[in-house]
């Protein structure tokens, strides 16, 4: 009699991505490459779970990781982001972008708004009889600088400029999470996972190692790490920096109990 050969369903994977950002988003090129290396192996059925620890940073660098997050989801693959920690400001510009956002219950989400702050010495240099010069093609090519005198108009052009940033971190907001309540939520604040899950600014509640738990049975997951190789010199150098790293770490703690402040 004839047989059928039956074909098996590939097994769900799911592709596991670390990001820690500092203020100028230096992983955001680690990102690129991680994300590059995934979309040439990835299929629809497979998952992607960016593990994502950002406080924020610079507009163009954040700009740019959500970007690179985006290339995920525009072709059609599932993206959950985890927060464990912190997702606020370009972080979250970041995070917004998943599918499936979670949170844990004391994480630090939100904060949709933008900063912008620089020092002013002009008094100080007048004082002592220094002169400042600069020379500028352009209205507006500068506003407020460290040294220059500061103006009503300069001041008002460099509000207007945070002002249009944070219309454009809104309306991307709203486009990746049309459920969020904006005129409640992009008012600069932050908020913790519970009470930023009752705002709709997470979609659950949990930690990144509750999700791969949960997964372990129906996915076989898969760490994605890109790292530069290094020339003989450097890995020596990088050596030594971190064991003198944890020495002054075991010597600083050493005797005492950890404490909450």
């Amino acid at each position: 009699r004839a047989s059928k050969k039956v074909e098996e369903t590939p097994r769900k994977r799911l592709f596991v991505l670390d990001f820690h950002g500092d203020i100028r988003g230096t992983e955001v090129g680690l990102l690129r490459e991680e994300i590059t290396a995934l979309l040439t192996v990835a299929r629809n059925q497979d998952e992607v779970l960016v593990r994502l620890e950002s406080s924020g940073g610079l507009v163009h660098a954040y700009g740019l990781a959500a970007s690179q997050l985006a290339r995920i989801t525009d072709q059609k693959i599932p993206l959950t982001v985890a927060v464990d920690k912190v997702a606020a400001s370009g972080g979250y510009l970041m995070a917004c972008v998943a599918d499936k956002l979670i949170a844990a219950p004391f994480a630090i989400i939100g904060s949709i708004g933008v900063i912008t702050q620089i020092p002013n010495f002009h008094r100080l240099l007048k004082k002592h009889d220094i002169d400042f010069e600069q020379v500028t093609a352009g209205e507006f090519k500068r506003t407020i600088t460290m040294f220059g005198e500061s103006t009503d108009k300069a001041r008002e052009k460099l509000k207007q400029d945070v002002e249009d940033t944070h219309t454009l971190f809104k309306d991307f907001v709203k486009q990746q999470r049309p459920i969020v309540d904006l005129d409640e939520t992009a008012t600069g604040e932050y908020w913790l996972g519970q009470r930023a899950h009752e705002l709709n600014l997470v979609d659950t509640l949990g930690t990144s190692d509750d999700y791969l738990m949960s997964q372990s049975e129906e996915a076989d997951i898969f760490e994605i790490h890109y790292r530069v190789k290094q020339k003989m010199l450097e890995r020596i150098t990088t050596m030594f920096r971190q064991m003198g790293r944890r020495r002054l770490s075991l010597d600083e703690h050493d005797g005492h109990s950890p404490h909450l402040m």
